[in-house]
């Protein structure tokens, strides 16, 4: 049997998904997802970054509330048929570091590129 070649994707930009997530649930409000993802897709319509289709868009930004969720970023509260999300304090701190470290250094490749080219 051969051996497969083991394929990794890493991501080359920041998920603005994800930041608009942390930036919206660093406020001390707790929300339910409709509102929630309302208040995001206005952000990244703003930012012109909503891209895909809203139903799809509404699928990612679950798909990451429930990664932050699991990692223990966001609490959620479940309370009937409600659920609401409110970001832990300390965790958003340190996600919104890392994810300006990460904008950051997707910024200074795009002008290394851009420069090597002229």
């Amino acid at each position: 049997m051969s051996k497969r070649s083991v394929i990794s994707f890493t991501r080359r930009a920041p998920d603005n998904i994800t930041e608009e997530l942390i930036a919206v649930l660093s406020s001390k409000a707790s929300f339910e997802f409709k509102p929630l993802f309302e208040i995001i897709l206005l952000n990244l319509r703003e930012r012109n970054a909503a891209s895909g289709g809203e139903e799809m868009l509404r699928l990612r930004a679950y798909e990451k509330l429930q990664g932050l969720v699991n990692q223990g970023a966001v609490n959620r509260t479940v309370t009937g048929t409600t659920k609401k999300y409110k970001g832990v304090a300390e965790r958003m701190v340190l996600l919104r570091a890392e994810m300006k470290a990460l904008r950051a250094a997707c910024n200074e490749r795009a002008l290394a590129k851009a420069a090597a080219r002229n």
